[in-house]
């Protein structure tokens, strides 16, 4: 049925300029740089990567308002933003605030944020193999509470805000991170309980509070958090997530120079475990992985992807959800646009539209929903 199901794609908001970042991306148009510049690191290898629709700049409502309507016309009804805050202030905010919220105004694209507040890094500068951190994720209480209030004032209230129930998702990126700004799990119970009632009086019925479950925590998170030793699965239920989803199988499948089918049995292999852990799970499938741009270095990469194979996988999603009713039926895919990770939708030179049209091939057409 058209519309059964959300369909929900990450978006990476790093094609605009942002003067922070301008010393690394010195072409002025954010991360195409690294696009552009990518080079082949094997026969046959995959790069660049050249978009169909251009080098564009993401942060302007028209091309945004193509994005959505190319989202729609293939099932994708829902983007997550990646949202950051580093040196108390947002940043890569501007494709949000100026691109996307009035592009979609009146129309039947939905958004919510997934904060990244994980560190950041030389990881997005391509000329060094280093991944030395420039700025830390962690934040105290007190700049918590002013990043929750921009989020009930600036987006929740957005007629496209995506909402559970009439609750307005929020995704939290990197647990530990988290944790350890607050000071402990307790600490960050007590944190996220605030938000809850935040939320609650702002005039909404809850917070729906979604996590990208990674299934490990760092040892260096554990030295300076050893509340954290219960576990992954303990740590996320401590917090009292509403769902879990994941934000790529890198992230539980290693890439290890692995095939892509091989990859993805991984990635969807333990949804059912999920249940029995958490309760709500959002099934993830991933287009791919290649990060190699981002590095002047070979890095291990998932081979052989393909927009078959990539159907294939969305349709066990759907078959989770369909003998799962209690889910919630939503999908989360990476990605829109991670071009420097090897893992988008939007057409390119090599698949054309392929990975959209499997997209709709699985889930019909949003646009009318």
């Amino acid at each position: 049925m058209v519309g059964h199901y959300d369909v929900a794609a990450f978006i990476w908001p790093a094609y605009h300029h942002d003067p922070r970042m301008e010393d690394i991306w010195t072409e002025g148009d954010g991360e195409w740089m690294t696009v552009r510049n990518a080079k082949p690191r094997f026969d046959g290898h995959n790069q660049p990567r050249v978009p169909l629709l251009g080098y564009q700049d993401e942060a302007d409502p028209g091309v945004m308002g193509q994005h959505a309507e190319l989202a729609l016309e293939h099932g994708v009804n829902v983007f997550i933003m990646d949202w950051y805050w580093y040196e108390d202030s947002p940043f890569l905010e501007r494709q949000l605030n100026e691109g996307l919220m009035p592009a979609i105004k009146g129309t039947g694209m939905k958004f919510y944020l997934m904060w990244a507040n994980h560190d950041a890094g030389l990881t997005w500068d391509p000329t060094t193999d280093d991944t030395d951190i420039f700025w830390r994720g962690a934040v105290d209480r007190e700049t918590f509470e002013r990043i929750a209030r921009r989020w009930i004032e600036s987006y929740f209230s957005h007629d496209n805000y995506y909402k559970i129930d009439g609750c307005p998702v929020l995704c939290l990126y990197d647990l530990p991170v988290f944790v350890d700004g607050l000071g402990g799990i307790d600490e960050a119970k007590r944190a996220l309980s605030w938000f809850r009632t935040e939320v609650k009086e702002a005039g909404y019925p809850g917070l729906h509070l979604q996590n990208t479950y990674m299934g490990h925590i760092p040892g260096d998170i554990l030295s300076i958090c050893p509340d954290l030793e219960i576990g992954p699965s303990g740590a996320v239920n401590a917090i009292g997530f509403d769902s879990v989803t994941r934000y790529q199988w890198v992230h539980v499948a290693g890439a290890q120079d692995r095939e892509y089918s091989e990859w993805g049995e991984i990635g969807v292999d333990d949804w059912d475990s999920m249940v029995k852990r958490f309760g709500g799970v959002v099934p993830h499938v991933s287009v791919g992985w290649d990060n190699n741009p981002r590095f002047p270095t070979y890095r291990e990469i998932v081979r052989d992807e393909s927009p078959e194979l990539f159907e294939g996988f969305l349709r066990r999603a759907k078959g989770f959800l369909d003998t799962h009713p209690e889910q919630h039926r939503l999908v989360t895919v990476n990605s829109w646009n991670e071009w420097t990770e090897g893992s988008y939708l939007l057409p390119d030179e090599r698949s054309g539209y392929g990975f959209l049209e499997a997209v709709k091939a699985v889930f019909g057409d949003t646009s009318e929903t």
